[in-house]
């Protein structure tokens, strides 16, 4: 009775601020507190042909009072030619109201939310129905075009602003009001979310981990790619920031990876260029020290110059300074030799000339 007499109350208030309100659905539930920003996440493919994006939202649990991730979704519309109308959030006096999504020949007010692939703030990007058949923009969703081909691309109605908003008015919300179209909109007739629809938001409320006071504004599943779908196909939520096409969030991961492999290939190219850089030093320098040979033999004190060498080797690198130490004996060995021959001839000299004075004696 006291929760009946609650909602009844905050209906009233509610009605009394029916100038800020708009009345494409009625309000489903109203809160003071604001819903969390909008976790950001990649959406999964397209199951089935036909089938039209429903972005994720925060629904709230009144009984465990808290507000819980609805995650993202294809879901079948109830009939060709229907377009879905997101749920949103908007703020009035003081309550911060919840308006529930529906069906209908065109995309209503969603409260101006940015929530991404196709779903900017205004209308839809993500498609258009030709007759029976719905094709899909593939600048902004995600669809295997090997298996649905009514496809085409359109990336003007891309809006990259990361605007993670949840809800529309007051202080921190999205300041926007509905268009003529979306004005006319809200007069058609709409229908109502889809049994599956409906069972979708059940199971994420008897989710725990589905709730804000435990995931923190970052749900475990974010996105899947149907109602019902197993665990394996769910998209987690993640840090970057997105709300944006996802062509280009997939195209941008890719280049980061031959991003990081150029500084590698630089690096090994420049220290390889470093180590053929020695070689190529040590050539004039051991050129240099062929000159020295000449010079060695008019030199008295050989001792002197070998530690000349040896002063001069530290500076350069280690691997010339054993070619000057090698190279310096072969000189050494070749000038005792050529050394030898004029200290032999004048051994002779002195016996040859005294006997020829003997003879004389004799006379």
């Amino acid at each position: 009775m006291k929760k009946f007499i609650k909602v009844f109350l905050i209906a009233c208030a509610v009605c009394f601020a029916a100038p800020n309100l708009y009345a494409q659905v009625s309000v489903s539930l109203t809160v003071r507190t604001a819903p969390p920003a909008l976790p950001v996440y990649v959406q999964p493919e397209c199951p089935a042909d036909g089938y039209i994006w429903q972005p994720g939202y925060w629904a709230y649990d009144d009984d465990a009072d808290g507000y819980y991730w609805v995650p993202g979704v294809w879901v079948a519309p109830p009939n060709p030619g229907l377009y879905w109308t997101p749920a949103y959030w908007g703020y009035s006096g003081g309550f911060y109201g919840f308006h529930v999504g529906y069906w209908g020949p065109h995309v209503g007010f969603y409260g101006g939310i940015n929530y991404g692939y196709g779903y900017s703030g205004y209308g839809y990007g993500g498609g258009r129905w030709e007759g029976n058949q719905f094709r899909y923009n593939t600048a902004v969703v995600n669809v295997n075009r090997t298996i649905i081909h009514n496809t085409y691309i359109d990336r003007t109605v891309i809006r990259n602003n990361n605007d993670r908003r949840s809800f529309n008015g007051g202080r921190g919300g999205v300041n926007a009001r509905p268009r003529p179209q979306e004005q006319a909109a809200m007069r058609e007739r709409h229908i109502q979310p889809t049994p599956s629809q409906i069972s979708h938001q059940q199971a994420a409320r008897s989710d725990r981990a589905s709730f804000a006071k435990v995931n923190h504004g970052r749900p475990a599943v974010a996105a899947i790619s149907r109602p019902g779908a197993e665990r394996k196909d769910a998209r987690p939520a993640v840090t970057r920031p997105a709300n944006g096409a996802r062509a280009e969030r997939s195209t941008a991961a890719r280049p980061t990876r031959n991003q990081r492999a150029e500084p590698a290939q630089r690096a090994a190219r420049s220290a390889a260029a470093e180590r053929a850089r020695p070689q190529q030093r040590t050539e004039p320098r051991q050129r240099a020290v062929r000159p020295n040979r000449a010079e060695q033999p008019r030199v008295a004190p050989r001792r002197a110059e070998q530690p000349r060498a040896q002063q001069r080797a530290p500076q350069p690198r280690v691997a010339p300074q054993r070619a000057p130490v090698q190279r310096a004996a072969p000189p050494q060995r070749a000038q005792v030799q050529r050394a030898a021959p004029p200290q032999r001839a004048p051994a002779p000299r002195a016996p040859q000339a005294r006997p020829q004075q003997r003879p004389e004696h004799h006379r």
